[in-house]
């Protein structure tokens, strides 16, 4: 197999990659600084009005009007280092996006909330451009969701529904042949619109705890003459799981979540579980991902003018290795070009997130929140032997991944 036409199956599987914004693949842990600051909990905790994405029923515990504007500052650190066609090593320039969040529930009566949340999901991709030791390529994904929500709560229980707006933008550059530059290939940018919807609802037990279920659709999204044209040339000199050409279908996947809050006194104690379904949306069942298991936990403590919040949360690797050591080795390699994409360009690998944050309310309108969001490090390593042209374990592709998050918001009630 030619390192040229490695390369650029390489930089077509970037087109689909969205792999260092989030934590959970490529999900952020949660969503708005009280979330994020307890392990990405929220599926049973009342967070107010960042509640619409999380589960859209509990904005209904909401009294007047609350207005809250942030964002999160999102650095992850990821390396490549491969001896597939000789010794490289490369570290990825995307390792700062800003990703806002914008929030707003306000009471209609003693039944009815009304809420709305814009969110951008994803901002970034990897950039290993200019880098002649690894493949040179580059991708960019950025989603938004606006989600117009509509609350109803009775005395112990709510219900609620958010018809989700999805943007999309997705720009891919790279050069299959680092020596020539005439060999870049780019179509520009391409956006895209998609509908979804999440339902949620909860149940007050007791006055100190509330369980929560909520579910969020799956959303496809087209990007035209972006996979397609990347992944045309390398879909025609592979067998196997490649034998075809890929479309430009990529679907954020659905996720369902149920979860539980228990206040005593000025402490509440949150747990979440959640799967998401990467192995049923398209585009990523393609390249072998799995349905991942979350589970998060947080404590908050509650004063009168402070909150200070901790968590956890532990979303096992989506991205399974195909196996690469059977008697087959045509399949073999097909195998290792398919563990080689998601390694260099999916580093979605980390697993373990360790949170804290707080905030401190300076009027009775005005609160300053921030979390602090922390993913240790993880290296996977999969074997590229028989694609470098030689036996199984002779050469081998590493990614070293880690992330660090600072969410800041101001929140407003009135």
């Amino acid at each position: 197999m030619k390192p040229t036409r490695l390369a650029l199956a390489v930089a077509a599987a970037a087109m689909v990659s969205q792999p260092v914004l989030a934590t959970n693949g490529d999900h952020l842990i949660g969503l708005g600084a009280q979330s994020r600051a307890m392990g990405g909990t929220g599926a049973a905790a009342f967070f107010g009005s960042e509640n619409a994405l999380t589960n859209p029923a509990l904005i209904g515990k909401m009294q007047g009007t609350e207005f809250v504007i942030g964002g999160t500052v999102f650095m992850p650190d990821v390396k490549a280092d491969a001896t597939t066609f000789g010794p490289g090593k490369a570290k990825s320039d995307s390792d700062l996006s800003i990703i806002p969040e914008v929030s707003l529930a306000t009471r209609i009566n003693d039944n009815w909330v009304f809420g709305l949340g814009i969110f951008g999901t994803a901002g970034m991709g990897v950039d290993y451009r200019g880098n002649d030791e690894l493949i040179n390529g580059y991708s960019n994904l950025q989603l938004m969701k606006f989600a117009p929500t509509l609350a109803y709560n009775d005395s112990n229980w709510g219900i609620g529904f958010a018809p989700v707006i999805q943007y999309g933008a997705l720009d891919i550059n790279y050069q299959f042949d680092n020596t020539d530059p005439s060999t870049s290939i780019g179509s520009g940018m391409s956006t895209d619109y998609g509908l979804g919807f999440n339902i949620g609802g909860y149940f007050d037990v007791t006055p100190e705890l509330t369980l929560g279920l909520a579910y969020q659709s799956a959303i496809d999204m087209k990007y035209k003459d972006q996979i397609s044209n990347a992944s045309a040339p390398f879909s025609q000199d592979f067998g196997g799981p490649l034998d075809r050409p890929f479309g430009d279908n990529l679907e954020q996947p659905s996720e369902i979540k149920v979860g539980a809050a228990y206040t005593m006194g000025n402490m509440m104690y949150t747990a979440d579980y959640k799967r998401i379904g990467w192995g049923s949306a398209k585009g990523y069942k393609d390249f072998n991902w799995e349905d991942q298991d979350v589970f998060a936990i947080g404590a908050k403590y509650t004063a009168n003018k402070y909150w200070l919040g901790v968590g956890y949360n532990y979303g096992s690797d989506p991205i399974k290795k195909l196996n690469s050591s059977g008697g087959d080795m045509l399949k073999n390699a097909q195998n290792q070009v398919v563990n080689l994409f998601n390694n260099h360009f999916f580093p979605a690998v980390v697993e373990s997130h360790f949170t804290f944050g707080g905030g401190y309310s300076f009027t009775d309108n005005l609160t300053v929140e921030g979390a602090v969001t922390y993913a240790a490090e993880k290296t996977k390593t999969v074997d590229t032997g028989l694609i470098s042209g030689g036996a199984p374990g002779d050469t081998s592709h590493k990614v070293t991944h880690s992330q660090l998050g600072y969410t800041i918001a101001l929140r407003m009630n009135f």
